[in-house]
């Protein structure tokens, strides 16, 4: 019987309990292979989604450029599965969430606070989140695609970093601290900015630890120092928050893999890293501890509208204000002031009632124990392990996510659906894999 293969220190070793069925060779994810035009729809839609083109080439504004390409990759999904008779989506427990998510979210229409208001958010903002979503899905259905989506997003976040370390150093801010952010829909501000580096970041990280090449290993790993220090200079208090768990998480797996240098080496790294920051910043992290230390105002304003979201799910549990409609909900409770309160969950809560939160948080738990379950089963052959690597990428920028979304109002933006879609992706292709490659790959003991 052939030995275990050596572990490199960039690839994570298999968990404890794993044994060999068969000794052969390694079999390849093939996939359904949805029409490549379709996966080159969710590419361009993506490239446009994060780089934001039409920002700086005002022509293309008109175009619809993001919703032509949406539009291509759906259709081409859609007309493939009728042509080869194939259900119309994969099904699994993440989509049918999803969909009960909306059906709830159609229901409370009627009783909205602005029945108008709430249909036009739905047509104008989730459903498309919800499609790009169901895209994702159905078409990144192969280990490439998966990795060449993932190589994609990681370096789409490189204009992005640049422009906050840009702005930092020419002093291009919004007020006395903060950077202006970049121009995109997504990263418009710097706490926006700040929420998508981090959840690109772990992206980057899966990269780098399935990697074989040196010239790549050293790409991504600048890329990860780069976005990195882009987040701490947006000055963004969830920012700071979501990257000490992003990087907190990593290191932890480090060093249950035994990697104590490296994870010594990363502590040292950060450490000298903070002797580096601004006193300004450091005051700013203060204010996440003491509230009444901001002199803004900023976190006494959002405390104060967190007290009044949860006052008004308490009032109203079961059905809350509709789709769109917390900053109206808050303007009755608060006084007007129409700023939205800046919590994902409270805006599930106070939109959706209780049950749309609920529903959510199955979701979203659900989504991260796939990429999980994906991680630990995944095996020691090239593919089962570069899925392993992505799955955890995944993981974490989930769980980065989970953090960000208590001091963000991004419920029913791409950032979440988008790692949502990502993570049932690699459970399908896990799944193919596994009967592919049953003689070649390690299989977990529970």
């Amino acid at each position: 019987m052939n030995s275990l293969p050596r572990t490199e220190w960039w690839r994570p070793p298999p968990a404890a309990g794993i044994e060999r069925r068969w000794p052969a060779a390694t079999a390849r994810a093939s996939g359904s292979a949805s029409g490549s035009l379709a996966f080159r729809g969710l590419l361009v839609f993506t490239f446009i989604l994060v780089v934001a083109p039409q920002s700086f080439v005002p022509a293309l504004r008109p175009l619809r450029i993001a919703l032509l390409a949406a539009v291509a990759g759906i259709t081409a999904t859609l007309g493939d599965r009728v042509v080869h008779g194939r259900p119309l989506t994969v099904v699994g427990k993440e989509i049918v969430l999803t969909a009960a998510l909306v059906v709830w979210a159609v229901i409370t229409v009627p009783s909205s606070y602005w029945p108008g208001g709430s249909v036009s958010f739905l047509l104008d903002i989730y459903f498309k989140t919800v499609a790009i979503f169901w895209l994702l899905v159905n078409v990144v259905d192969t280990l490439g695609r998966l990795r060449t989506l993932a190589w994609s997003l990681t370096l789409m976040g490189v204009p992005l970093a640049l422009t906050a370390l840009k702005n930092f150093a020419s002093g291009a801010f919004m007020d006395k601290n903060r950077i202006v952010g970049y121009e995109g829909g997504l990263t418009a501000n710097p706490n926006d900015l700040a929420l998508m580096l981090n959840v690109l970041l772990p992206l980057a990280v899966g990269l780098l630890l399935a990697s074989r090449s040196a010239m790549a290993r050293g790409l991504l790993l600048t890329i990860v120092l780069l976005e990195a220090t882009a987040v701490i200079v947006t000055f963004s208090r969830g920012g700071f928050l979501s990257l000490a768990a992003c990087v907190g998480l990593y290191l932890w797996r480090l060093v249950r893999r035994g990697l104590t240098g490296w994870v010594l080496a990363a502590v040292l790294v950060c450490a000298g890293g903070s002797i580096l920051l601004p006193s300004s910043y450091l005051a700013r992290l203060a204010t996440i501890a003491d509230i009444d230390s901001d002199p803004t105002g900023s976190a006494q304003a959002r405390w104060s509208d967190t007290v009044a979201a949860v006052r008004f799910v308490i009032a109203n549990p079961l059905i809350g204000a509709g789709m769109g409609m917390d900053t109206e909900a808050l303007n009755e409770v608060r006084g007007a002031t129409w700023k939205q309160v800046h919590n994902a969950y409270l805006e599930y809560a106070v939109d959706l009632g209780l049950p749309g939160l609920t529903l959510f948080g199955l979701l979203f738990t659900s989504c991260v124990r796939k990429v999980r379950s994906v991680r630990r089963q995944a095996g020691g052959g090239p593919d089962s392990r570069d899925l392993a690597c992505l799955a955890e990428g995944i993981e974490i920028a989930l769980i980065t996510f989970g953090v960000g979304a208590f001091f963000a109002p991004v419920a029913y933006q791409f950032y979440f659906y988008y790692l949502a879609g990502l993570a049932v992706a690699a459970g399908e292709i896990d799944r193919k894999l596994g009967p592919a490659a049953e003689i070649g790959r390690w299989t977990c003991a529970p």
